[in-house]
């Protein structure tokens, strides 16, 4: 690669690549002025390009004079031209923390191609610098070593990803930006068409129906790394406009996406320098959400969920007896390392649970003493109190947090607990932990909306032996899906679709939509499915979210190069902005 970024370019070796064997070479540099200090007549400059660092000396007997000011009067973040011969540092000069740091580049000619003002933040790794700054400034952030790896990260994931799709006969193909509004789940971006006065494309969620009319027109294994947009709330690892490897196969089985997709995993993990065995841990769903509270479990540490419910049932303490009672669950977890935390440290673990559903959160605490702590154990006759103790492992130092509610409530309580937990007690997370979760149910009962809802998306298959209960029994009805569960979050979804149009049709009845909507909103691909559609399947990656989990960062907005805010807006360029009563014309809209 480096000798390849030499060519075509005003230099001839990057910053990064000089060695004690590069030695009486002469050469020509390029880059930016990191670190300048003027040593009694010589002038010392850290030059930067992306590969590296370099140490330049200019001296007055070695230049011109007007070369020798330029030099003096150089800044960070100057751009230079240098050309020079590479000398062996004094042994007492040689910088161990920098990988060139045995060379120095004796300066012949010094040339200022930019100048540049104060920059705004300091461009090197681990700076304290607020993430609005940096993100106004992003092209500077850019510059920082760290910023560099990150996106050159993300172009190897990507690179190595296309490579192992390729070989596996897949064909690359680009689908609309520009397509019709369909309710896939989160709201669309739309764009008002100028030629059709009061009509709107949406930008897509996914390219889920494109790809399924391409399995309908024979391409039979298509990807695409694409650009998809979700007006929604935003948090660490969601952005309104992201990019996902889609990939989709004709004439497939749920096995046969998840194997070659291991495969194409292997390759890509291979590529970023990580190691993981393979094949994957498959986890069904349902023990996914009894044991961890989520479908994207971090199996990397344990504390699992305990369901008391039946250990419970008709004890004394009326909040669990009566939860069980109107069909709930009592479920705990076991924050071992944690019964010696204060009342008040314990309090606030209430406000997760009561963010997360919760009407409030009971609690033990076993002091590494002996005692035990809890204003609810007083509830339980021995019997009960101890077949818990025994169902939860309890010992000294363990602090046990109970939730007694409906599943779906104690579950998401308990799992946020996990993590925090998991946190708080800096409980190791080493290494990337992958695994299937697999067999989720059809769908969900949407209580805002009241009615139900497609659990992945409402084109996935269910199981022949299933389908009588489409109408009857929709939350019995189970699904042919899969997701790859990464560290704790979804890396990729993916279902075997529905390929007969009157399946098809049930199924979007079943979300609430009427036959005249259905027409209207998918009729394209209702037409395709009567006309001899394969059976087919497929998955999506979500490649901000993998290459954020590989670089070991917080949030995807550290791997993309120009990420929005929490508020989708942009501090570079000002998006989004308001445009002229011209512009708005034109598109038959005016604002309120």
């Amino acid at each position: 690669m480096t000798d390849y970024l030499n060519e075509y370019c005003m230099h001839d070796h990057t910053c990064g690549q000089l060695r004690a064997g590069d030695a009486g070479t002469k050469v020509t540099l390029t880059g930016w002025v990191w670190h300048h200090r003027d040593h009694g007549g010589l002038i010392f400059i850290d030059l930067r390009d992306r590969e590296g660092y370099t140490q330049v000396v200019v001296d007055p007997d070695c230049v011109t004079a007007e070369e020798f000011t330029e030099a003096e009067h150089s800044h960070r973040e100057y751009v230079v031209k240098v050309e020079g011969t590479v000398r062996l540092r004094g042994e007492d000069a040689v910088n161990p923390n920098m990988e060139t740091g045995e060379i120095e580049v004796l300066a012949s000619s010094f040339v200022v191609l930019n100048t540049s003002v104060t920059p705004p933040f300091s461009i090197e790794d681990g700076i304290e610098t607020d993430e609005i700054t940096r993100m106004k400034w992003r092209y500077m952030d850019l510059r920082r070593p760290e910023m560099f790896q990150t996106i050159k990260l993300r172009h190897t994931v990507a690179q190595a990803m296309r490579a192992a799709l390729n070989k596996r006969g897949f064909i690359e193909v680009e689908t609309p930006i520009l397509a019709n509004s369909t309710p896939e789940g989160a709201r669309d971006y739309i764009v008002p068409s100028r030629p059709n006065p009061g009509k709107f494309y949406a930008l897509p969620q996914s390219p889920q129906q494109f790809k399924q009319m391409l399995m309908c027109g024979g391409i039979e294994r298509y990807y695409q790394i694409a650009r998809c947009f979700r007006d929604e709330d935003l948090r660490a690892d969601r952005q309104p406009e992201f990019t996902q490897v889609d990939i989709e196969m004709s004439f497939v089985d749920g096995e046969d996406v998840i194997d070659m997709m291991e495969g194409v995993m292997a390759e890509v993990l291979e590529a970023a320098g990580v190691e993981h065995p393979f094949p994957l841990q498959r986890m069904q769903y349902a023990d996914a959400m009894e044991y961890y509270g989520c479908d994207r479990p971090d199996i990397r540490f344990g504390m699992k969920l305990v369901n008391l419910t039946e250990i419970v049932r008709g004890c004394g303490f009326g909040v669990f007896s009566k939860a069980v009672e109107a069909g709930g669950v009592v479920k705990a977890i076991n924050a071992k390392g944690a019964g010696d935390w204060s009342r008040g440290e314990i309090d606030k673990l209430g406000h997760i649970a009561s963010d997360n559903g919760a009407k409030g959160m009971a609690w033990i605490a076993y002091t590494s003493d002996g005692k035990e702590k809890s204003p609810i154990i007083k509830f339980f006759d021995d019997e009960t109190y101890a077949k818990m103790k025994e169902a939860l492992n309890v010992e000294p130092g363990d602090l046990v947090l109970f939730a007694a509610d409906t599943a779906d409530v104690a579950n998401a309580v308990l799992s946020a607990l996990r993590m925090h937990m998991a946190e708080a007690l800096n409980i190791p997370r080493e290494g990337h932990a992958l695994l299937w979760v697999v067999n989720f149910p059809m769908f969900r009962y949407d209580e805002q909306e009241k009615k139900y809802a497609a659990e992945h998306h409402p084109f996935t298959m269910v199981p022949p032996d299933q389908q009588h209960l489409i109408e009857e029994a929709p939350l019995e009805c189970g699904s042919y899906s899969y997701d790859l569960v990464m560290d704790g979050f979804e890396a990729g979804g993916g279902t075997i679709r529905i390929h007969n149009a009157e399946l098809q049709r049930r199924i979007l009845r079943v979300c609430g939509l009427t036959d005249e909507e259905i027409d209207e909103k998918f009729g394209h691909l209702i037409h395709a499915l009567e006309l001899g559609a394969p059976p087919h399947g497929g998955i999506a990656l979500g490649l901000d979210r993998l290459v954020m989990l590989l670089a070991g960062k917080q949030s995807i907005r550290d791997v993309i190069a120009f990420p929005k805010t929490s508020s989708a807006s942009d501090p570079m360029t000002g998006a989004p902005s308001e445009v002229t009563t011209r512009q708005l014309k034109e598109v038959s809209l005016r604002t309120l």
